[in-house]
């Protein structure tokens, strides 16, 4: 049987591209939600019967090919949407000063108190100032003015725009103004430029430093760089002391002991970090009470490309 690339419970970028695609080609997955429902489902079905390819209702690499017309998507992308799922974020949410980070926007979360949403913004600025002006409207200025600001000034911002007590929802026209800016096609390329420079290309490093070749191993250090920064002296050192106990014959025993020790690490939320790290080491699990099937994402034992 054909690889999947996307099935039943895979959500994000990818899947709402195949849902628009499904559309141009006559066949309706009944919206563009992201979510790969009975509804999608039901439309790939139909798509491969009128193709003559084989029908599974899951997206493999023929199904993707004849619909797109192009290669597959990369490892890193399906980890991406993977990781972004985890996040809770797509392109266009921005979130509040509910976790200490001003405002919290994007595909994997950029950050205004790291200064990840201020260089985004001022580089798009910079290259078009319209698009800055489509989005946020009679307050492009003030955002911009904004974020040329020291980092106490932006973040005392964040804070007058974060709504309620528990601060996660920014109060309008800011969040519609976010929304509109991430639904921006050089605004989502940007995007996806910065988290595979930042996050993308450090975790290939790392999962080649620790020996992890396949689809998962790469996805599981593209979620460590993501949530966790770095695999830290302290994750490392618990590495190499349970190898040296335990020697590991699968890399799935080796990415279950990753898993671990980064979680062992955390600063905080352990037992979360530990569910979500476990689910990508071995291809199923829960996190936040959400079940995963990872080979429905595209991701599981062959040999990345990444």
């Amino acid at each position: 049987m054909p690889k999947n690339l996307l099935a039943k419970g895979a959500r994000g970028e990818l899947v709402r591209k195949l849902q628009l695609a499904l559309i141009d080609q006559g066949f309706d997955p009944r919206g563009t939600d992201g979510t790969f429902g009975k509804d999608t489902e039901t439309a790939v079905r139909a798509f491969q019967q009128a193709n003559a390819l084989e029908t599974t209702a899951r997206v493999d690499a023929p199904t993707w090919t004849k619909l797109f017309g192009t290669s597959i998507p990369t490892t890193r992308e399906r980890a991406l949407q993977l990781t972004a799922a985890f996040e809770g974020h797509g392109f266009t949410l921005a979130q509040g000063n509910f976790d200490g980070a001003g405002i919290t926007w994007g595909i994997i979360g950029f950050t205004l108190k790291h200064g990840e949403l201020s260089k985004i913004i001022l580089r798009v600025f910079d290259e078009n100032p319209s698009l800055v002006q489509q989005a946020f409207g009679r307050h492009a200025d003030e955002l911009i003015d904004i974020m040329k600001s020291p980092r106490t000034v932006q973040m005392r911002f964040a804070d007058t725009i974060s709504l309620r007590t528990t601060k996660t929802t920014i109060k309008e026209p800011w969040r519609t103004g976010f929304k509109v800016f991430g639904e921006i096609a050089a605004v989502q390329a940007l995007q996806l430029e910065l988290a595979d420079r930042d996050y993308g290309q450090p975790a290939s490093k790392t999962a080649s430093k620790f020996g992890l070749t396949s689809e998962l191993g790469h996805a599981l250090a593209f979620d460590i760089h993501v949530q966790n920064g770095s695999i830290k002296p302290s994750a490392e050192a618990e590495i190499v002391e349970t190898l040296q106990e335990t020697p590991t014959t699968t890399e799935q025993e080796l990415r279950v002991i990753i898993a671990n020790a980064v979680a062992d690490a955390a600063t905080s939320h352990k037992e979360d970090v530990r569910a979500r790290k476990l689910t990508v080491a071995t291809g199923t699990g829960k996190v936040h009470g959400e079940a995963f099937v990872l080979s429905n994402w595209g991701l599981d034992e062959s040999v990345a490309d990444a």
